[in-house]
């Protein structure tokens, strides 16, 4: 796919751009394959080789830090104003952390750009960050579960209650008009 040369613009780097389609929070069981695809895409107007390196963090703690092979090689190579698709998947040993991809530029050594999602822990009552409940790490708020078991019955209450006062209203009597008058 060949582009005009791109403009650097806020969310890009000078030396390149990364971009993923993983949500910035997603539900991961350790040990899985969590398969994605990433886009590199070089914004400058010469060649440029980037690596992939991938981190996992829980806080300040590193859990993993290693290069992505592309096409089995440390570094691939990106034209001017293109952009490279790479389908992949990752699998790592631990959840409730932030996995970071960068990109790295060859010629530089420098970090271009950087993508990020937060990997969380699957339990029945996980929720968003920023939307409460217990199973959201480093939030507090409300616990769903407990919620919906309080409403539940009493919406079940309140639809028995309209049914049996439609059951014992008296039906309306119907009257029958009068038949007309002949002629």
């Amino acid at each position: 796919m060949k582009f005009g040369v791109m403009q650097s613009g806020a969310m890009s780097g000078k030396l390149g751009d990364i971009f993923w389609d993983l949500a910035p929070w997603i539900t991961y069981a350790p040990g899985n394959d969590l398969g994605c695809n990433v886009y590199v895409a070089n914004n400058t107007d010469t060649a440029k080789e980037y690596a992939l390196m991938a981190r996992l963090t829980q806080g300040t703690t590193v859990i993993s830090d290693e290069a992505i092979p592309v096409y089995g090689a440390a570094w691939f190579k990106v034209e001017p104003g293109d952009m490279v698709t790479l389908k992949g998947a990752f699998r790592f040993p631990s959840s409730d952390a932030d996995l970071t991809l960068s990109l790295v530029e060859r010629e530089s050594q420098a970090a271009a750009d950087a993508v990020t999602a937060m990997l969380v822990a699957p339990s029945s009552n996980t929720l968003p960050p920023g939307w409460g409940g217990t199973g959201t790490p480093g939030t507090t708020g409300s616990d769903w579960s407990t919620m919906l078991g309080t409403m539940l019955p009493m919406l079940g209450i309140f639809m028995l209650g309209v049914v049996m006062s439609s059951a014992f209203k008296p039906e309306k009597e119907t009257k029958k008009l009068p038949s007309g008058r002949s002629t």
